[in-house]
């Protein structure tokens, strides 16, 4: 007698360290983290079968998980004691898992009961997989299925070579065939898996380009040429996708754990063959109704204390005004936190010219008091400093390519839609300081930039300039190609959140200024 199955599998991807759902700018509780996914997670797993994996990103990004990788590194990994307890089946290496160096990822994956794939991540010394085997095979109800981990490979373009020395990293696409005719053709499964840290690159419906071919997100690709496989999970632009294309169930389910993918996986068995595979993919939001699962926030409520005592500690006083109320309006004329980012950075390097940027939306700038907590909620990312040396025409192209940030709608100057969809890219909107610049937005793009002078004069094409700036857009990382392989007079191996916080306990006093170098216009 032929008898029907279920199988559940249950994804996040994206999380970024978040387990309490907590923002940690201001405690306001909130409908994310893997303590609230670890309710629906557990009770998912009281009902049925399911399978349990995290699609990358998951040990980078929040305030408890910078606290452990800068003061704690040697302490059991927060983030992963949760994920053994959750029994993940498997994760996935995620572009933001080298941010805080080989080592600190290698003890994060010792410390795992579950494995790392990543088949496209290549030691380069033997040329097998750097984090063991590239796929795992899991039997579940007699149903075999194979799961194959590959991660975007444009991560040289934004990683630091110290934290990615010794490995190589293969075109995700070419690696996800090889493996999975391998996979197909040896280990003759039921369903196959491809968890792609990576994203989409064209429109699913219409197949329009929808952002640069660079090659760090081929999720689109792989549903039109990974014909032989089931389900395709994905990740990296923390969208909320489901759906079906060229036959292949896909689904991204968003960032921070405000969803958890599902896919159900229906079959026959019948005499010990498994026919009419069927899947259906939906996500499943975290909400009100959704409360956080007491176990999983005691297993790290000590250290969730330490780090809220930590965030808490005041850095110093700001004279003046340095907060952000309007982030359309910082990004149209000089404000005094983007001068204050930019004189950390000029001070640290000794260099005259400095560009940073407004990471997102959410950023609000200094109070009057200083604390930690201030300085990771706006500067989000454990970026160091680079110095490196460019003429006047690689600015002048930098200033093009910023510029683009902006398009004209109804009259008014606002955010270009590429750089919000499918991913918010506001990190990519640079702003600088020792230069005076004026950005015409109503201007032909390439065509924008009006004015341009270094030190009362007309900034020089043919000049060399050393500019700081952070070792992601150093490396040409947001589409900067005029950086790439410029040489580098200084690099400042600490991060810039620890450069802001010694910036400001040897003043202790901060005064807000703006010199208005520059401004954006009509």
């Amino acid at each position: 007698m032929p008898n029907d199955f279920t199988i559940r599998l249950l994804v996040t991807s994206d999380i970024h360290g978040y387990i309490y759902p907590t923002t940690y700018r201001d405690h306001t509780e909130t409908n994310f983290g893997l303590a609230k996914a670890a309710t629906i997670i557990k009770e998912k797993r009281r009902q049925e079968k399911i399978l349990l994996l995290d699609n990358g990103d998951l040990i980078q990004g929040s305030p408890l998980t910078y606290y452990h990788a800068k003061y704690k590194p040697n302490s059991e990994n927060p983030i992963i004691k949760v994920a053994n307890s959750l029994q993940y089946d498997l994760a996935v290496c995620g572009n933001h898992e080298f941010n805080y160096g080989l080592d600190y990822l290698t003890d994060a994956i010792q410390q795992s009961t579950f494995p790392w794939l990543s088949a496209n991540i290549i030691n380069s010394s033997t040329k097998e997989p750097a984090f063991g085997t590239p796929y795992t095979i899991k039997i579940i109800d007699e149903v075999k299925i194979a799961i194959l981990g590959i991660t975007t490979h444009f991560i040289p373009n934004w990683e630091e070579k110290k934290n990615i020395e010794g490995l190589q990293f293969n075109d995700a696409l070419l690696t996800a065939k090889w493996w999975v005719s391998h996979i197909r053709q040896k280990e003759k499964p039921d369903v196959i898996i491809v968890s792609y840290h990576g994203g989409f690159e064209r429109d699913l419906q219409t197949g329009e380009q929808t952002e640069r071919l660079t090659g760090e997100n081929q999720a689109y690709a792989m549903c039109k040429e990974l014909g032989d496989i089931d389900i395709l999970i994905t990740g990296h632009q923390h969208r909320t996708l489901t759906g079906t294309t060229n036959g292949i169930t896909f689904l991204q389910p968003g960032h921070y754990g405000r969803y958890i993918g599902e896919v159900c996986i229906k079959g026959t068995k019948q005499e010990g063959s498994i026919s009419s595979i069927k899947c259906s993919a939906n996500l499943i939001e975290i909400d009100e109704s959704i409360k956080a699962d007491q176990e999983t926030l005691s297993f790290i409520d000590d250290f969730q204390k330490e780090t809220q005592k930590w965030l808490d500690q005041s850095i110093g006083t700001v004279i003046g005004d340095m907060t952000i109320k309007d982030v359309l309006h910082a990004r149209l004329q000089d404000n005094p936190y983007i001068e204050f980012i930019n004189k950390v950075q000029m001070n640290a390097s000794g260099a005259a010219i400095s560009n940073t940027a407004l990471f997102t939306n959410e950023s609000l700038g200094f109070q009057t008091n200083i604390t930690m907590r201030d300085i990771v909620s706006n500067y989000i990312y454990p970026n160091t400093l680079r110095v490196i040396r460019i003429s006047g025409k690689d600015i002048k192209e930098a200033l093009e390519q910023t510029a683009q940030y902006f398009t004209i709608e109804n009259g008014n100057i606002t955010v270009n839609p590429a750089f919000s969809y499918p991913k918010p890219q506001h990190y990519n909107y640079d702003m600088w300081e020792g230069i005076e610049y004026e950005l015409k937005i109503s201007n032909p793009i390439g065509q924008r930039v009006t004015h341009l002078n270094y030190q009362g004069a007309p900034l020089q094409l043919n000049q060399q300039y050393d500019v700081v700036m952070n070792s992601y857009r150093a490396s040409g990382g947001g589409n900067f190609n005029m950086f790439k392989g410029k040489p580098v007079i200084k690099d400042i191996p600490i991060d810039m959140s620890e450069l802001i916080a010694d910036y400001i306990r040897e003043r202790k006093i901060i005064k807000a200024t703006c010199n208005n170098n520059w401004k954006v216009v009509l």
